[in-house]
C-alpha cells in the first residue's frame, strides 16, 4: 500500500489485508489467538459416538487401562537378604530403600544424580540409586551402606574414613563410601598388561 495514498490515521505498516506487510508479530498474535480463542469461548468438542453394534448385542466393554500407580511384587536382594516389596512400578530404588524397606543410610540429596549422596553398588558397580527404577534391579545383588560392615568390624574404606576425618558434615558419606568401594571393585576387575598377557 502506497503511503501517499492512506487515508488519514491509518498506518501503511500494519495492513492486515496488504499480505507483504506481514509481520513475525502479526503471525505471533494470529497463532495465539487461534489456539486460546476457543478455551476462551467455551467451545468444547462434540462426544465420539459409540461404535455402532448389532441389534440385540451388548455394547463392547472398553479395554482396562492399567493404573500407573498398580503395585507389583518385588524380590529385592539387599545386603545379602531378600526383601519382597509391593511397589508402583515408578518408584526409584532409592525411595524402595529408604521408604519401603527403612533402610536410610542412603541418602537422597539432589535426587537427579548429579551428587552422589545416593550411591549404592548394584552387582559391584556404583549406580545413583535415584536415577533407577527399583523394579530394574530384582534378584541383583545390591548393597547399601548398611551391608559393608560385618557385625561391628567395619569396611576398611570405612575404617579409613574414620582414621582420616573423612565425613565433612557426614550427609554424603555413605555415598562417597559406597562410591570408593565400588570404584576399587572395579579397578581389581580390569585386566592389567600383566594379566592380560597370562
Amino acid at each position: 500500500m502506497d503511503p501517499a495514498v492512506c487515508p488519514p490515521g491509518s498506518d501503511p505498516v500494519s495492513d492486515p489485508h496488504d499480505p507483504s506487510q506481514v509481520t513475525r508479530r502479526s503471525v505471533l498474535a494470529g497463532a495465539a489467538g487461534l489456539a486460546v480463542g476457543p478455551l476462551l469461548s467455551g467451545c468444547t468438542a462434540p462426544p465420539i459416538p459409540p461404535a455402532p453394534h448389532a441389534e440385540g448385542e451388548a455394547p463392547p466393554r472398553p479395554m482396562p487401562v492399567p493404573s500407573a500407580r498398580a503395585a507389583v511384587k518385588v524380590n529385592l536382594r539387599i545386603n545379602g537378604q531378600t526383601h519382597a516389596a509391593e511397589l508402583e512400578p515408578r518408584v526409584t530404588l532409592l525411595d524402595a530403600l529408604r521408604e519401603h524397606l527403612h533402610l536410610t543410610g542412603t541418602k537422597k540429596g539432589c535426587d537427579h544424580g548429579q551428587c552422589g549422596a545416593c550411591t549404592v553398588l548394584v552387582d559391584g558397580r556404583r549406580i545413583n540409586s535415584c536415577l533407577t527404577l527399583a523394579i530394574m534391579h530384582q534378584n541383583a545383588d545390591i548393597t547399601t551402606i548398611e551391608g559393608l560392615a560385618h557385625g561391628d568390624q567395619l569396611h576398611p574404606v570405612q575404617a579409613a574414613f574414620i582414621e582420616h576425618d573423612a565425613f565433612q558434615c557426614g550427609y554424603c558419606t555413605p555415598g562417597q563410601i559406597c562410591s570408593a568401594v565400588g570404584l576399587i571393585h572395579e579397578d581389581t576387575r580390569r585386566p592389567t598388561t600383566t594379566s592380560a598377557k597370562g
